[in-house]
């Protein structure tokens, strides 16, 4: 039964209209029917009612756009920005993962062209005997003159030798890891990478705020609106990528136009909202992608680590 009572049931205040002036909670209430309750999921999470495609649709086509439309004021036709970047992550993560793209396909790739590697030397003509294999001449290395094989392998017991001042334990689970089979490293630096790296790319979220703010100094923008700005250009990065790996194979020329977008958006996006020449926004672009392409790749590091100490 729908009814109004004379004081909000949430807070006790009371009512004068179809809203909880303190609350906000209707004060018609009763149960959801299952069709009201449908609706109310839909639109709760799948924002038919126009705000995530309001949000989708300047974030695509209109850089900066969204970013200006919060700082002005103008929030609430659209999607929150926390809420935005948590979903096309989301999203593009569960896609890269059942996508078919394999982390460790590379090595698997050198692991198996090794047999080739082994090449069928003739015998000495006149000897008599069968041809006998083998093994090809390994490249030397420029600085040692040694087997390149023979160089990783002294770099890999330098990388022991130092996680062991680090501490004994780092030092043997490296070892260890070191010593299992290609395809077991292969899954664990898998399931490594998708267990830690959404967590350590979105920490990096304030560095990339903290970067901003850097290269803006003197502009009198509050940190708090370079974060708004990471968070929506990373989001539109994440739904670009997504987009990229369910293109299919048929439509090449639209998967590179998004990746040419996806270049030139940031720069474009930079000077929406914080002005500036467009050599001055482009020297700044350099200096933010250098550096946060080095926050990435450490987020990677930490990752495949996590994977070695598990």
């Amino acid at each position: 039964m729908h009814h109004s009572p004379a004081n909000c049931p949430n807070c006790g205040f009371a009512l004068s209209g179809n809203f909880c002036q303190e609350c906000g909670q209707a004060a018609k209430l009763h149960v959801p029917s299952a069709r009201e309750f449908l609706h109310e999921f839909v639109a709760h999470y799948v924002a038919l009612e126009g705000k995530l495609w309001q949000s989708v649709k300047l974030l695509l086509f209109k850089p900066g756009q969204l970013t200006r439309e919060y700082i002005e004021g103008r929030r609430v036709r659209y999607v929150e920005p926390l809420r935005l970047y948590l979903t096309f992550s989301i999203i593009f993560f569960a896609l890269f993962k059942f996508s078919g793209i394999n982390i460790g396909a590379q090595e698997r790739e050198m692991e198996a062209e090794k047999p080739k590697a082994a090449a069928v030397q003739p015998a000495p003509a006149g000897d008599g005997q069968a041809a006998v294999a083998a093994p090809a001449a390994k490249p030397a290395d420029k600085k040692t003159n040694q087997p390149a094989l023979i160089q990783i392998e002294d770099d890999d017991e330098d990388l022991r030798n130092l996680a062991d001042k680090v501490h004994p334990s780092i030092g043997a689970k490296m070892d260890h890891f070191g010593k299992l089979p290609s395809e077991v490293r292969n899954e664990a630096l898998k399931r490594a990478f998708f267990s830690y790296a959404p967590y350590a790319i979105f920490l990096l979220m304030p560095v990339f705020a903290a970067f901003l703010k850097l290269l803006y100094l003197g502009s009198g923008r509050r940190y708090g609106e370079h974060v708004l700005f990471a968070l929506h250009t990373n989001a539109f990065a994440f739904l670009c990528l997504s987009l990229i790996l369910v293109m299919p194979d048929f439509v090449p020329l639209v998967g590179k136009a998004l990746g040419l977008w996806l270049v030139f958006y940031l720069p474009t996006a930079m000077r929406k909202v914080y002005g500036g020449s467009r050599i001055l926004t482009a020297l700044r672009w350099m200096v933010l992608m250098t550096a946060h392409t080095f926050s990435i790749m450490l987020a990677a590091v930490f990752a495949a680590a996590m994977g070695m100490m598990g």
